[in-house]
């Protein structure tokens, strides 16, 4: 009976995830939430911290643990492996997007009427750095041009999507950029909704974007592959027939 699962990644954000949880917890209040968030090889207090903050909280806090770090997509993959939740959020856990966002793509979402869905964040005025909103630009626009998945902002981290959604998509790595293409290839809908962002409170970014030029090449190369092989039948109808009911009083 959870509304929502929160998925966090986090990597080294002991000092920013106190607030954060804290922040989830005001945004929520009222839903049946869940955290869960996936300690991906910090070597900080990450863990503790959010235990810490846990205890405070209306909704209940999972936090899983990496042996070392594999990477933001699988961080993600493994937290919603174990959401029970009927929606999946996908946050940051530096705390740039605002989780006070949340009502407003599910106020979005109950607006779609589809199996599979993505309603994501558009970051309004960034407060990156100018080199990094220029790498972020040059990205979208090759992605969209290539990819066509109807989002101005695919590096928004902010996401919400049904689980069984989220649970269907194919995962490889650095695939949390490319969700929007694949429910599409799904053939779900995808909805962009303009959202807060924040300088990050402390550290720094630990998950860069495309700081690897020729690997998000690849990937982009394989979504599409994955996109041109897809097939979505189109259902003429479904008929089940009725099980015999077994004569309680035989024997």
């Amino acid at each position: 009976m959870i509304e929502f699962s929160v998925i966090l990644p986090a990597k080294d954000e002991a000092d920013n995830i106190g607030v954060l949880l804290t922040e989830i917890d005001r945004a929520l209040a009222g839903h049946r939430y869940e955290v869960v968030l996936v300690d991906d090889g910090s070597t900080d207090h990450t863990e503790e911290q959010a235990l810490t903050i846990a205890n405070t909280m209306q909704g209940s806090v999972t936090v899983i643990q990496h042996e070392s770090s594999c990477g933001q997509s699988t961080a993600l993959y493994t937290a919603a492996q174990y959401a029970r939740g009927d929606f999946i959020v996908v946050l940051d856990a530096d705390g740039q997007n605002d989780p006070a966002d949340i009502p407003l793509l599910k106020q979005v979402a109950n607006e779609l009427h589809s199996h599979h869905f993505c309603v994501i964040g558009h970051r309004q005025q960034r407060k990156d750095t100018a080199w990094k909103r220029f790498q972020s630009r040059v990205a979208n626009r090759f992605r969209q041009a290539v990819l066509k998945d109807d989002t101005p902002d695919t590096g928004c981290g902010l996401k919400i999507l049904p689980r069984h959604t989220y649970l269907q998509l194919p995962y490889f790595h650095h695939m949390h950029r490319f969700v929007p293409a694949l429910v599409k290839r799904m053939g779900g809908n995808v909805k962009s909704v303009p959202v807060n962002h924040r300088a990050r409170l402390q550290g720094v970014s630990k998950y860069n974007a495309w700081n690897r030029a020729w690997a998000g090449l690849l990937d982009i190369m394989g979504v599409l592959w994955l996109i041109y092989r897809s097939r979505q039948p189109q259902i003429k109808s479904i008929k089940r027939s009725q099980a015999p009911q077994l004569d309680a009083t035989r024997d």
